[in-house]
């Protein structure tokens, strides 16, 4: 068994050595970590025995860098970076209050970014980044909850249900309008707009018709990675996208989407609030978290 848990050098050894690396001087590297440069040579030296290679070629003048020595460099350099950008995360964190949220694009653009506004009327002395992307999202020390279809496995997150949607299509309201009542074999031969995103679980149009009872040939269509590029596309009469009803209720109530009705089957999931540990949390993140739940559960009658 390793005698460390990480297998790895002191870390008076690895910072000794990544001062010198960087400025090619032990004496620069000395100045730096405020001893002499006998220390930082005691440390190098250190180094080069636990690992059994030399990191530097001792010139009159100064000191170059070996091949491994390079690799050791260059690996903890950017290790470092990370850590220190990590760690200012953190302190800013818990500084300045902000709180970061992430959704995906549509979640974002159709639901949360207008619900923060709302938020931000209450309590303007928050500051909320948002972080957007349309793949599976984990939390970290600069993400502290995010809204996602389905569960997610890992045990130590909180989560919390926020609504089940209801799914129906959805196109141009003349294009609707022309397939009002239309059964589902009609539907299944239109031209039909497919979801294709990357870690994306929503329901796709092969598993709504299937789950609606038809089991005839679904159209192939036009695909797409974006669920607002779908929307779009079906606004502009491109076809039919799948609508997640409650998510899209702006662009309905405005008029730029309608429903090809009476086809409608409840989402297989909920939307779930996803946190990191309430004793994580800072008191301004558990008060947008409250608030994000406590809003979503105004648009469903259905129990959490």
């Amino acid at each position: 068994m390793s005698r460390r848990h990480y297998d790895l050098p002191p870390l008076t050894t690895l910072t000794a050595f990544e001062a010198a690396a960087r400025n090619l001087s032990f004496k620069k590297a000395a100045e730096e970590l405020s001893v002499t440069p006998g220390a930082v040579s005691h440390q190098v030296k250190a180094l080069e025995g636990e690992l059994g290679v030399t990191l530097f070629r001792r010139k009159h003048r100064g000191v170059e860098l070996t091949p491994p020595g390079q690799t050791l460099y260059d690996t903890l350099a950017a290790s470092f970076t990370r850590m220190s950008q990590c760690l200012q995360a953190i302190r800013d964190h818990g500084s300045s209050g902000v709180v970061t949220v992430g959704s995906t694009t549509a979640m974002a653009s159709l639901w949360l970014s207008p619900a923060v506004i709302r938020f931000w009327r209450d309590h303007p002395e928050i500051n909320i980044n948002q972080v957007v992307r349309d793949r599976a999202f984990t939390t970290s020390a600069d993400m502290d909850l995010y809204i996602w279809y389905g569960r997610e496995r890992d045990p130590r997150l909180d989560q919390y249900p926020l609504y089940r949607d209801r799914l129906l299509p959805v196109t141009s309201p003349e294009r609707a309008e022309e397939l009002a009542d239309a059964d589902l074999e009609v539907l299944a031969r239109q031209r039909l707009i497919h979801l294709e995103g990357d870690d994306i679980s929503w329901t796709k149009w092969h598993d709504w018709f299937r789950q609606l009872g038809y089991k005839g040939p679904v159209a192939s269509g036009i695909r797409v990675n974006n669920y607002s590029i779908a929307l779009q596309a079906a606004q502009d009469g491109a076809g039919l996208t799948l609508g997640w009803e409650q998510l899209i209720s702006p662009l309905l109530n405005r008029g730029d989407l309608r429903t090809v009705t009476p086809h409608v089957l409840s989402a297989p999931q909920k939307f779930y609030l996803i946190c990191k540990p309430e004793e994580e949390l800072t008191p301004n993140a558990l008060m947008l978290r409250d608030w994000i739940i406590a809003t979503a559960r105004e648009i469903t009658d259905e129990p959490s």
